[in-house]
C-alpha cells in the first residue's frame, strides 16, 4: 500500500495542520470564541450563541473536540465542553515561533 501525503510530513506539521482545519469555519471560531468567554465549561448553551441547528453545531463541536482544542465530559444527558488548553498552545508556539522568526527578518526583506 502507498503512502499517505501526510507521510511525508512530521507529526508537528501534521497535528498543526489539524488544528488549523479545525479553526478553518467561522461557526468553529465562534463557538471557541464563546468557549473563552465563559471561561468554564458549558452544557447545551453554545446552540443558543449561534444562528446554527443544533445538529450542525454538534458536528463542530465534534470536530474542535477530535483536533484536540476543546475537550468534553458527559453529565447526565448531556456534554459539557470547555477549552482544552495543550491544543491551544501547539498552535500558540507555531506563531510565536513565526513571530519570532519574522522580527528577526524585519529590516531584511522587501
Amino acid at each position: 500500500m502507498g503512502a499517505t501525503k501526510t507521510d511525508h510530513f512530521t507529526d508537528n506539521q501534521n497535528q498543526l495542520a489539524i488544528l488549523a482545519k479545525a479553526l478553518g469555519h467561522p461557526a468553529r471560531i465562534a463557538i471557541m470564541e464563546y468557549l473563552l468567554k465563559v471561561d468554564t465549561c458549558i452544557c447545551g448553551d453554545i446552540v443558543n450563541e449561534l444562528p446554527l441547528s443544533q445538529p450542525t453545531v454538534s458536528q463542530h463541536l465534534k470536530e474542535l473536540k477530535n483536533a484536540g482544542l476543546i475537550k468534553g465530559s458527559i453529565d447526565g444527558n448531556s456534554i459539557c465542553y470547555c477549552i482544552n488548553e495543550p491544543g491551544l498552545e501547539k498552535i500558540k508556539g507555531f506563531f510565536e515561533h513565526i513571530s519570532a522568526h519574522l522580527e528577526k527578518k524585519r529590516n531584511e526583506c522587501c
